[in-house]
């Protein structure tokens, strides 16, 4: 895509700005952050936001912006894997039942139909309680309800191209169904797929935060911000500031996502290109 074309679309740019600071920002904490995760000071503890500590300190005397830094970086972790795993499974799983039909269609619609009967989060939960809590279990758990989605996506993506004729001059040319697949039908459904991702990273921030806010996510010494809003919980009357920061950086950070998703749409979506050109 274009520079013009992200240019035409301000809620675009707007939405890639927005995710690209609080991606940054994540990043940064790999090697720096004001003050150590771990750095624990019972004596400026509940300290309000001042020169030394931008946001105030939490209930342990630790930097919260140096939290916030590190839990971002944890939540676009854990979101960017979980689609990750859902586009490298679900996109060929999805391409297989477009091209193949019969019984692998058959197979994958029902293992989404079985997928989509239970709300998302109560299936990452229920994955991440027979695994137990961790990081990495919350990817797994996310990422095992990506897969139907991106299959349908990557299905439906293909079905709608299987009739133009260069792919019946593909067939006609002797290129088997994988070949087809990789060549023609996969590049053409990218964009789908681009903001499909989106919106699943966002999902997925959401996921990661609600699993570690129950415990099954992201464990102390590690930090997240789903964390950091249960470790809040028995102090939000008290000192509200403690859940209320986690809490808006979430909430930003998945307005971005979905602003960002939406501009992303509306520029590929070829419709919009053939109305601009005529």
């Amino acid at each position: 895509m274009s520079w013009q074309r992200i240019k035409d679309h301000p809620s675009l740019m707007l939405g890639l700005a927005a995710t690209t600071l609080f991606a940054i920002l994540g990043l940064v904490s790999l090697f720096w952050t004001p003050y150590p995760i771990g750095d624990i000071a019972i004596s400026r503890r509940f300290m309000g936001p001042d020169a030394a500590h931008w946001l105030g300190t939490d209930h342990l005397g630790r930097d919260l912006f140096s939290l916030i830094m590190s839990g971002t970086l944890v939540s676009f972790t854990v979101g960017a894997a979980a689609v990750a795993i859902g586009i490298g499974i679900g996109v060929p799983m999805g391409l297989a039942a477009a091209m193949w039909g019969g019984p692998v269609e058959w197979v994958v619609l029902r293992i989404s139909d079985l997928a989509f009967a239970f709300p998302s989060v109560v299936i990452a939960i229920l994955i991440a309680t027979l695994m137990g809590p961790g990081t990495v279990n919350a990817v797994v758990a996310i990422g095992i309800f990506n897969i139907p989605v991106f299959a349908r996506v990557a299905r439906g993506g293909a079905l709608a191209l299987s009739s133009l004729d260069y792919l019946g001059a593909a067939r006609l040319a002797g290129m088997g169904r994988a070949e087809i697949a990789a060549r023609h039908i996969l590049p053409n459904i990218m964009s789908l797929i681009i903001v499909q991702g989106t919106i699943q990273l966002s999902l997925g921030i959401l996921a990661e935060a609600g699993l570690s806010y129950i415990g099954l996510g992201t464990q102390p010494p590690a930090t997240s911000l789903g964390l950091m809003l249960k470790d809040a919980q028995s102090l939000s009357l008290i000192h509200p500031w403690l859940s209320l920061l986690p809490g808006i950086a979430i909430v930003l950070i998945v307005i971005a996502l979905n602003i960002a998703g939406d501009g992303l749409r509306d520029a590929l979506d070829p419709r919009l290109r053939r109305q601009e050109l005529s």
